[in-house]
């Protein structure tokens, strides 16, 4: 690791801590004269391994950063899942990943068939079929049908959608819609995100295009839940653990895409009244942008999820977003509006047709939240960060590099973000 004193946290699906690393973190964080803790949580990763690594490149500028600082960092390790063909800048890719952007068709590298196996586990079977429909493609509507039949076996049969970003959100409709629709949609978005979208030689997309975007969303779903249930009933729990054990000790939570959700849900955990949380830094948040809203504008009795829970924090929560990204700006509204909207969009028009109804917060940042300050990120470092509630900051000036599917959704290790999080946090 880049950073001392470091501890890492790791988590099980349901939200259990490791005992050691847990006891460890609470016996040592005084006795290491800790005064701020960093608590960053990934969003989605493979291993330990690509989420230490992440850690150690993010973390690596802070100390000449904040040079007398008595900083401490915690990295959370939790069961997610990335696609092998999903780009993350600076990082090496694998070389199934190469392989499979070389490939002409969307075959599930051995890479993405393991981490789809621990994902999904006793699925096996569908697994299999699955990618066999992948690489063959069959003519027709038939086989896609099937595909999203497979897909919706991979999720728990009537399982509850945990924790939603907004109280009106059940079930995934992507998933219990019509599964040729959503492969059709799919590929047309996709296809205008591809470099040479509008070049001469138009072609129809082909809909297999889009069936692999579908199971992609399945993982998406079930990371999505993890990180809701993991947040909830494991780190929130455990930073109350924290504030009786060394009650000094500034808590700054850092999350990365689902591992925003998490750290966001961790608040709605944190035991009242613990105040010892002083800043929530999120970069490229892929939850609901009216996650923290008190009413949402297109049902005014409705609410988000995390309705106020920006105010159990003793400072400010910052959000970062990027129109480069993809991944949150165009993939993900229309996962989320799929099923039953039957007309057909591609690329950034996607925003335009569905509203802003289902966009997160990645992407443009809280929304429906009465004074949240909007700042780009050279004021927000320059000194314009409030001292509490919820802040936008558009950091499309840095987040801004990555290929199709996902854009800039990974571009977040930049020094300028490390700054940030201690801005937030006050940390000088």
């Amino acid at each position: 690791m880049s950073v001392s004193p470091y501890w890492e946290l790791t988590f099980d699906a349901d939200g259990d801590v490791d005992g050691p690393e847990r006891d460890r973190l609470l016996a040592q964080v005084t006795d290491r004269g800790v005064r701020d803790l960093v608590v960053f949580a990934h969003g989605w990763n493979n291993d330990r391994s690509g989420a230490t690594a992440l850690y150690r490149r993010f973390f690596a500028p802070v100390p000449r950063l904040a040079p007398k600082a008595r900083i401490g960092y915690a990295g959370v390790i939790w069961p997610s899942m990335r696609f092998s063909d999903e780009p993350i800048p600076d990082f090496p890719r694998s070389v199934a990943a190469e392989e499979v952007q070389a490939a002409p068709r969307p075959a599930l590298d051995k890479d993405t068939r393991r981490a789809l196996l621990e994902t999904f586990p006793g699925r096996a079977t569908v697994l299999d079929r699955l990618a066999r429909l992948l690489d063959e493609r069959p003519a027709g509507t038939e086989g896609t049908a099937e595909f999203g039949r497979l897909v919706r076996l991979l999720l728990e049969p009537g399982g509850r959608w945990a924790v939603a970003d907004t109280d009106e959100d059940g079930e995934p409709a992507v998933f219990t819609g019509d599964p040729v629709a959503a492969c059709e949609q799919f590929a047309e978005a996709l296809a205008a995100l591809r470099p040479d979208a509008g070049a001469a030689g138009f072609r129809l997309p082909n809909p297999w295009d889009g069936a692999k975007e579908l199971l992609r969303q399945a993982t998406y779903y079930q990371m999505k839940r993890r990180a809701g249930t993991i947040g909830e009933r494991g780190l929130g729990p455990l930073l109350g653990r924290l504030a009786k054990a060394a009650p000094g000790v500034r808590v700054h939570l850092v999350g990365h895409s689902f591992g925003g959700r998490l750290v966001a849900f961790a608040l709605r955990g944190l035991p009242e009244p613990v105040r010892t949380v002083k800043s929530v830094t999120l970069l490229q948040g892929a939850f609901s942008h009216y996650a923290f809203s008190a009413r949402l504008p297109h049902a005014a009795g409705r609410s988000g999820a995390l309705k106020d829970v920006q105010r159990r924090v003793d400072g400010p929560l910052v959000c970062c977003h990027s129109r480069f990204d993809t991944a949150l700006g165009t993939i993900y509204p229309l996962a989320s509006r799929l099923a039953g909207d039957d007309r057909s969009c591609a690329g950034n028009e996607i925003a335009a047709v569905l509203g802003p109804r289902w966009g997160a917060l990645g992407h443009d940042g809280v929304q429906a939240v009465p004074g949240t300050t909007r700042l780009d990120l050279a004021a927000a470092l320059g000194g314009g960060l409030p001292a509490s509630g919820c802040v936008n900051v558009d950091a499309a000036a840095v987040v801004r590099r990555g290929g199709a599917p996902t854009g800039a959704h990974s571009d977040i290790v930049h020094p300028e973000l490390a700054r940030l999080v201690l801005a937030a946090g006050r940390v000088t």
